[in-house]
């Protein structure tokens, strides 16, 4: 079941899901870059009904701090300044993490895909009002990360600053 294994991930990460797992159309959910509704735990988890859909859990944002400090060595050094996705999308589980990295003084986009052997970092985006930087490996996923209205889905590299950055289905 889908939902145990969104459930699984979040424990091997040490993060605290709230509530159950919902179901929302994946171009809304990716648009979202709020907090996402609360699924009523009485309901039980959801799976996903279709390939627009996403099967997704809603995390506390303090609740990746742990896992910020300790994939990336240094106590404080990225905290997490919007709600954190984890989601299910066409059978494959994907984190996506947004965070001030205190230490190079920029906001920081991360985006993981999970797989048998663990987590791969498929997208590291640095940005500011001045410049983004990013290391962008999506070619084989249905995203991209969009900068300023410009989906970029694959490099390395630098564009003009932007006060947000969306990890977005690919058009």
């Amino acid at each position: 079941m889908m939902s145990n294994k969104l459930r699984n991930i979040l424990i091997g990460a040490g993060i605290a899901a709230v509530g159950a797992i919902g179901t929302k159309a994946a171009v809304d959910y990716l648009r979202n870059r709020g907090q996402e509704e609360k699924v009523d735990e009485s309901q039980g988890d959801q799976q996903a009904t279709s390939n627009q859909e996403v099967a997704y859990a809603v995390v506390e944002p303090s609740s990746v701090q742990d896992f910020l400090d300790k994939s990336f060595g240094k106590p404080g050094r990225y905290v997490a300044n919007r709600p954190p996705k984890v989601f299910e999308y066409q059978g494959e589980d994907y984190m996506v993490i947004w965070a001030r990295d205190n230490e190079q003084n920029k906001n920081q986009m991360l985006a993981f895909i999970y797989n048998e052997s663990g987590r791969d970092m498929i997208a590291s985006v640095g940005y500011t009002d001045q410049k983004t930087d990013y290391n962008i490996n999506l070619a084989n996923t249905p995203f991209a990360v969009e900068v300023n209205g410009k989906q970029i889905k694959s490099g390395q590299g630098e564009t003009e600053g932007t006060n947000d950055v969306d990890l977005v289905l690919a058009s």
